[in-house]
């Protein structure tokens, strides 16, 4: 199982950028939980949000709703993180992860530890 992330760069504030994560491999896509994290210098990784099987339910952190969405295409392996009004502060290497659903009616965790594959990352920057 492979998942690459992909769509970070060098975006001004007050920007908007769309990362993608494609899942290749032995995958069972649409039975996974795929989650967003991202880890700046110096910090722990956090999580940012989650999204269910079909995409019938997500889970963000607070701070960041409106803000960020989440989305997937199961036809395409492939799940979305559009971000806007980005500041300096969402300077991260942002990560991809899935997680396998175990047992019929498993919640959506924004914990690092129960995500079972993840992506390489890709760094955002933005600049001021």
């Amino acid at each position: 199982v492979q998942l690459q992330a992909s769509g970070g760069g060098l975006v001004r504030a007050g920007g908007s950028v769309r990362l993608s994560c494609a899942a290749s491999g032995r995958t069972f896509f649409s039975s996974w939980i795929m989650g967003w994290f991202r880890q700046a210098p110096g910090k722990e990784r956090e999580f940012l949000a989650a999204i269910g099987l079909g995409g019938r339910s997500t889970l963000y952190e607070e701070s960041l709703k409106g803000r960020f969405t989440i989305s997937r295409d199961d036809g395409k392996n492939t799940v979305y993180l559009q971000m806007g009004s980005l500041t300096p502060e969402d300077t991260a290497v942002y990560f991809c992860a899935a997680d396998r659903v175990r047992a019929i009616g498993q919640s959506i965790s924004d914990k690092a530890d129960e995500y079972d594959y993840w992506g390489q990352g890709t760094l955002v920057t933005v600049s001021s």
